[in-house]
């Protein structure tokens, strides 16, 4: 306790005398970090400081602390006018409610010289926060703030990453508008910012870049289309299809068609569905299954029973399902999807999402709760992401009783949906 207070006291000298070297302020900062909480309202303190430096050590060191309390703080260097400080502010709001993104590698990187600051992004990824997390309303309007207003590009992709990964659909304009800025990074990370936060409503915004020179940016477009199931980028995407593109862009075009399902591009589909590629197979089938027209489940179960590759057959499977084919034996499409889709690392993301989509409809669920008592433990960590995504009351019975399960693995994973899953009934 003793060796404490003297630490204590010593920082707060140097708080109350402050040097006049930028570099010994900075010293002091650091010293203060080592204090944890109880030093961040001397770091506080640091956040005028006139050099740039210590400003950006307040930040790093309020980071290194984290936690709720470093909130207020933060808040304000998002306002401040050198970017390496803006970006390690919004870096720890993010950290704030997705704890470990600081040293997860999410983050991208920044070196300094001089005055000049070299911000090299690394992909984005599909990182949002869990559905029960409420985010500070202030963090939200901070990152916002700093996207439509700070001079820095890479301070404003940035903030585009993050918004993406609170989900904040009240900066859906913002993003939006960051779309028209022709700067490649700013409009790529608010684009997948925009599909991450799913409104469908923004659809119309993204359209426009489905046609887009730069490959990395019509791709994100083309994705973002298709989740945010954008009827209004339909025509450009089809149009992108008859230019012959090149082989990742036409699979990225079918994939969006795919997802918006149009009745119109069923012939598109049937097309696809005989394509010696695989994926455009897949494409095919997906949007065979949202199109729901019965005439196709002939065609559809042949190709089933023919496909060779795992990947569209997963895909046949999911229309079949969609078609109301939601028995469950040994060969079964709904049972495949469960079976072989969830017990694939390869391919478990995909049949999560269309186990989630399937069951948004109540058969589909009432047919999925028996297979809970042979479930593997993929199966079983699957069945409670899926449910909190789409489950409704009658769900969270069978969510409870997994959060219970022996594995601590399935406990914790089921845990976390509950919450989930609760918070989305509410």
């Amino acid at each position: 306790m003793r060796l404490l207070t003297i630490s204590v006291l010593s920082v707060t000298l140097l708080v109350a005398q402050p040097a006049t070297d930028p570099k010994e302020r900075s010293r002091a900062v650091r010293e203060l970090g080592k204090l944890g909480i109880e030093g961040i309202a001397g770091i506080a303190a640091y956040i005028p400081d006139p050099a740039a430096e210590v400003r950006v050590e307040a930040a790093k060191r309020l980071n290194d602390i984290g936690g709720p309390r470093t909130l207020p703080s933060l808040v304000r260097l998002t306002s401040d006018a050198d970017p390496e400080v803006q970006i390690n502010a919004i870096d720890g709001l993010i950290n704030i409610f997705v704890p470990g993104y600081l040293k997860s590698g999410i983050a991208r990187t920044t070196t300094r010289s001089g005055d000049a600051l070299k911000v090299k992004f690394n992909e984005p990824g599909d990182l949002v926060i869990d559905g029960y997390v409420n985010v500070a309303p202030e963090a939200i309007a901070a990152a916002t703030d700093v996207l439509a207003k700070s001079k820095s590009l890479e301070s404003r992709a940035n903030a585009a990453r993050a918004l993406g990964i609170f989900r904040a659909r009240s900066a859906i304009p913002q993003l939006s508008e960051a779309l028209y800025s022709k700067d490649d990074q700013l409009m790529y990370e608010s684009l997948v910012a925009i599909q991450k936060i799913r409104d469908p409503n923004a659809g119309a915004s993204v359209a426009f870049l489905v046609r887009d020179l730069n490959e990395k940016i019509q791709t994100a477009a083309l994705r973002a289309s298709g989740i945010l199931r954008a009827k209004q980028a339909a025509p450009a995407i089809r149009t992108v299809i008859d230019d012959k593109p090149t082989p990742r862009i036409l699979r990225e075009a079918g994939d969006a068609l795919a997802m918006i399902a149009d009745p119109a591009d069923r012939g598109i589909f049937l097309r696809f569905l005989a394509e010696r590629d695989p994926y455009l197979r897949g494409s095919a089938a997906e949007g065979l299954a949202r199109i729901r027209n019965p005439g196709d489940a002939e065609r559809l179960n042949q190709a089933f029973e023919a496909e060779r590759e795992f990947g569209p057959r997963l895909s046949m499977a999911f229309a079949l399902a969609s078609l109301g084919r939601l028995e469950i034996n040994d060969f079964s499409p709904f049972r495949y999807l469960i079976a072989n889709g969830l017990n694939r690392a390869m391919f478990r993301s995909v049949a999560l999402a269309y186990l989630t989509e399937l069951t948004r409809e109540s058969a589909a669920r009432l047919t999925l709760y028996p297979s809970i008592a042979r479930a593997t433990k993929d199966e079983k960590t699957g069945i409670c992401q899926i449910l909190a995504e789409s489950g409704q009351q009658d769900s969270v019975q069978y969510v409870v009783g997994l959060k219970d399960d022996n594995d601590p693995e399935v406990a914790q994973i089921c845990l976390r949906s509950l919450r989930t899953l609760e918070a989305r009934l509410k």
